[in-house]
């Protein structure tokens, strides 16, 4: 297994960040909701070397006056499996109002289409009118959220692990394709689910797929508790520091060894050499104030800045989160191949290009489907 290497990840929403990216000549608006906007994006991604691609989804529109309409994250990562050879991809998928069997079927299904490259993003669903477009529950707050998506990720993992990996034996004297004794119920009772199982997905290349958690203050103990990759948020450096600080030490008191734990920082930039014309623009069609630090400038800018960070040691990496995706993902695809660490297209399973362990199968010594 490779070493733990600085990562750069891009973040994939809509037309960009800013509420406004729509609006730019070269944005590709118009092809928001076809295949090859997604494809050619993370194909860019995929060549340039970039380590995850971050693929945004939610039950709600867009804030902030861009009510843009998504596309299913996870279909769009499947549809972009086979046209890709190194990246990892991400897609978010919500877990309140969505049942965890079908998330791992969902997950393991990417990663056998990539061949090893799948995560999975946690996200909850926070709005009333979200919960009215299911009509199955109330809003809940956001304590009680994040205690089923504990449980939901339970669930997801013991499912992706109710397969042993040598379950599927395929033998053809005995007319035996599985294994029974390799499968397992996962008898998971909950305060929100009841699941039997096995999964009808056996275990997929990676084992598990990696998990990513955002931190925030109701979610940060089941980052600690679940998480291969934190992703956070802070407006400067030493906040960043203070907040990874803080994601570590919680990884601690679960019980777990904070250098398999990757803590990646929001990174909002617009990358060109008219990079503070073109914000200037974007702010006259409609301001938007940062959600994390920010970057505007040149990639000579950004290659300093990226360099900076990955020899401070503050975090484990960065998300570049384009304020106009078309144009900043050029920039940024020219950025990358020239970073120190030298990043390549690196081929195999995504947890050995993170430096992440192959999780032991719960169930491979326990009672097994009668």
């Amino acid at each position: 297994m490779p070493e733990k290497t600085f990562i750069v990840a891009v973040d994939l929403e809509g037309a960009g960040v800013h509420p406004q990216a729509w609006r730019r000549a070269d944005s590709r608006a118009e092809e928001l909701f076809s295949a090859q906007y997604w494809a050619d994006l993370i194909e860019q991604a995929d060549g340039a070397g970039l380590d995850l691609a971050f693929i945004a989804d939610s039950f709600a529109l867009q804030s902030g006056g861009r009510e843009l309409g998504r596309l299913d994250a996870a279909s769009i990562a499947a549809r972009v499996a086979a046209l890709t050879r190194s990246i990892g991809l991400v897609p978010t998928v919500t877990v309140t109002h969505t049942e965890p069997f079908h998330v791992s079927k969902q997950i393991a299904s990417i990663d056998y289409a990539s061949h090893g490259r799948a995560g999975w993003e946690v996200a909850v669903s926070e709005s009333a009118s979200e919960a009215k477009s299911f009509g199955r529950k109330d809003v809940q707050p956001a304590t009680s959220l994040w205690a089923e998506a504990d449980d939901a990720i339970e669930v997801v993992t013991r499912l992706w692990d109710s397969w042993e990996d040598d379950a599927e034996i395929r033998d053809a004297s005995t007319g035996r394709f599985i294994d029974r004794d390799k499968l397992h119920y996962i008898d998971f009772e909950g305060e929100h689910f009841s699941v039997r199982g096995p999964s009808i997905t056996p275990r997929s290349p990676q084992g598990q797929s990696v998990i990513v958690v955002r931190a925030s203050s109701d979610s940060l103990t089941v980052a600690a508790t679940r998480a291969d990759i934190v992703r956070i948020a802070a407006p400067t450096v030493d906040e960043a520091s203070a907040i990874a600080t803080r994601v570590r030490r919680a990884v601690v008191a679960e019980g777990r060894d904070p250098s398999s734990v990757h803590v990646l920082l929001d990174l909002e930039v617009l990358v060109s050499d008219s990079a503070e014309a073109d914000l200037a623009q974007l702010n006259d069609w409609g301001t938007y104030t940062p959600n994390s630090a920010s970057y505007v400038g040149d990639g000579a800018g950004l290659i300093a800045l990226l360099e900076g960070l990955a020899s401070s040691g503050v975090v484990d990496g960065i998300t570049l989160r384009p304020l106009a995706l078309t144009s900043s993902l050029r920039a940024i695809a020219q950025v990358v191949p020239q970073l120190s660490w030298n990043p390549t297209r690196r081929t195999g399973l995504l947890r050995d290009r993170l430096g992440l362990a192959r999780p032991v199968n719960r169930y491979a010594a326990k009672e097994s489907v009668k």
